[in-house]
């Protein structure tokens, strides 16, 4: 049986009024503060790189930050522009702040896993069964997992003498690689402890912990719909999703991502950018479905499986630019840069796999 849920576009439908938003922005704010706590019971600021309660504080601690910018953000109208417009960037940099560690921990693990399934080297630092287990964290697949059945065949073994040919040289690029991401991700960690220390975090709780018992809404917000401000968010994302070349994504090659990907300009695919966009204003789409639908609203599969693979998309493409951007190191041995070549095509092979399906959810469920 199809799940209803309240369309913001919907004429009929009940209206929902500022008092909704009201005690969204207070439970998100409760989230936020119980989150805080926990992190600093689990000892975050110790120095180690963090337990698993350490982890689970800090995915919280994004997860509500990030409904109250998005929140704030869709909502503006009905909101005390000059409180909203000074949070909403603090917010967007403590959760960007926090991301970086795990994004760092989840993108060494997929490309060591995709180097092991591709030249069937082993390496260190790689955790073969958190990847067989599918562990995702934060929005991020730990691992190179691949997409649902119906997607276009991606990269695998290569034949015997080409994969002899990668095995001499997965050693050494998965070593780089290591290298490379440990260090941003010991970067990200320190940079996040410091920020958590900070006098502008402090002010950024404060104001959370305001916002928990009081939403700083205008006189006319009460009574106000927020219907309007929620099908804006739903029409940004249904232009942009038609803006995407989703004839493109319904093939499964591109060859101009992969030879962008290894060319010395170091800036990212513009292929990738539209998509990213779209992976934004679902977010924000899902947020504002949130406040109009309260928390026990059923979920949208729909959403869900869209978000899943433009969530798929953004890993692969990290992953890739990483691969490439450790191609270009200097001085590294030919083995070494045709293994991370490789690694660089595989991933661009995965992102095209999330275009695919994401292509294929959008298409068959929004006629």
């Amino acid at each position: 049986m199809a799940q209803q849920h309240l369309d913001p576009t919907d004429p009929v439908a009940g209206t929902v009024t500022g008092d909704a938003l009201a005690r969204y922005l207070r439970a998100q704010a409760t989230e936020f503060l119980r989150a805080l706590r926990q992190h600093r019971e689990t000892g975050a600021g110790s120095g180690n790189n963090g337990t698993e309660e350490t982890v689970d504080a800090a995915r919280a601690l994004r997860r509500s930050a990030r409904r109250i910018s998005g929140s704030l953000h869709t909502f503006r109208p009905l909101l005390d522009t000059d409180w909203s417009e000074g949070m909403r960037p603090e917010l967007a940099w403590l959760s960007g702040t926090l991301a970086l560690e795990h994004a760092y921990a989840a993108r060494l693990e997929r490309l060591l896993q995709a180097l092991h399934r591709l030249s069937g080297a082993t390496f260190p630092a790689q955790s073969v069964n958190a990847a067989a287990a599918g562990v995702a964290t934060g929005g991020r697949a730990v691992g190179g997992a691949r997409v649902a059945a119906g997607a276009p065949p991606t990269a695998g073994p290569p034949t015997t003498p080409e994969r002899g040919n990668l095995t001499v040289g997965a050693a050494k690029a998965g070593a780089l690689l290591e290298r490379q991401l440990t260090l941003a991700r010991t970067r990200a960690h320190s940079s996040a402890l410091r920020a958590l220390g900070s006098s502008r975090f402090h002010a950024v709780a404060d104001k959370v912990a305001v916002l928990a018992s009081e939403v700083p809404l205008t006189p006319a917000a009460a009574g106000a719909d927020l219907r309007p401000q929620a099908a804006a968010a739903h029409e940004r994302l249904t232009d942009a999703v038609a803006a995407l070349p989703l004839v493109t994504a319904g093939h499964p090659y591109n060859a101009a991502a992969l030879t962008h990907g290894l060319s010395p300009d170091p800036v990212p695919h513009p292929q990738d950018a539209p998509w990213h966009q779209v992976r934004l204003l679902l977010r924000l789409h899902r947020y504002a479905r949130e406040v109009l639908e309260s928390a026990n609203a059923p979920v949208d599969v729909r959403l869900l499986t869209a978000g899943q693979a433009l969530n798929r998309h953004r890993d692969a493409s990290e992953a890739a630019a990483a691969a490439a951007a450790a191609a270009r190191t200097p001085r590294i041995a030919p083995a070494t840069a045709y293994a991370l070549g490789v690694l660089h095509a595989d991933q661009r092979h995965e992102v095209e796999a999330a275009r695919f399906e994401f292509q294929q959810s959008w298409g068959v469920n929004s006629r």
